[in-house]
Order: C-alpha cells, then structure tokens, then sequence
C-alpha cells in the first residue's frame, strides 16, 4: 500500500491543522492506521491509531483532549485533526499502516507502510 501525508504547515500556538492519508494499492479498509510524529532531534514517537473499521482508536498522552484520529474507508483515508497547537507539537507526522489486526497499535515496529511525512511547525 503506498500512503500520502498532506495538511502540514505552519499555524501559531492555539491554531489548529487537520492532516490527511491517502492510500492506495490496496483494501484500505483491512488495514489499522497510525499517526506518528519525528521532532528535531527526537525519537519518532506514537501519536494516535485507530482500528480497520474505525470503532476503536486511541491517542498518545501528550496529545489526548487536542488531537482526533477518524478515517473514511470509501476514501481511502484516514485523519488527524489537532486543535489547540502548541509549539512542541512541531514535528513531521507520518502516517503508517499495519497489515493486519482488529485493534489499534502504538508502537512502530508494528507498522509495515510509511508515508513520506507532513510537515507541521507552530509558532509561540
């Protein structure tokens, strides 16, 4: 499956940004997704997931209560939407997709697709 990352930019602290993914290749709907985030400097680390059917889906701590995940499965597509930006939300936010599973994955060793990244910066 190939995936396309876009809705990235640059947004001053309290704004909001809603990231799409595309995929195409193959049955988008068999596969979980997951947002995950690279700052400078840092580890990637685990943003949000959600499961094939969209029925279950969790997000990272640090993110809880700002970030949603959601996807439409007639469009191949699957979503973050981020309010109340802070500046270290600033990072490249990959979206990845498991081949497999009923649930939502966390961690990256669990995704075999990649996205090339979408950049989002917030100013203070």
């Amino acid at each position: 499956v190939q995936l396309q990352a876009c809705g990235g930019g640059l947004v001053q602290a309290g704004g909001s940004l809603r990231l799409s993914c595309a995929a195409s290749g193959r049955t988008f709907s068999s596969f979980p997704m997951g947002w995950f985030r690279q700052a400078p400097g840092k580890e990637r680390e685990f943003v949000a997931a959600i499961s094939r059917s969209g029925g279950i889906a969790g997000v990272a701590d640090s993110v809880r209560g700002r970030f949603t995940i959601s996807r439409d499965n007639a469009k191949n597509t699957v979503y973050l939407r981020m309010n109340s930006l802070k500046p270290e939300d600033t990072a490249i936010y990959y979206c990845a997709a498991k081949a497999g599973g009923t649930g939502y994955y966390t961690t990256l060793r669990e995704y075999d697709y990649w996205g090339q990244g979408t950049e989002v910066t917030v100013s203070s």
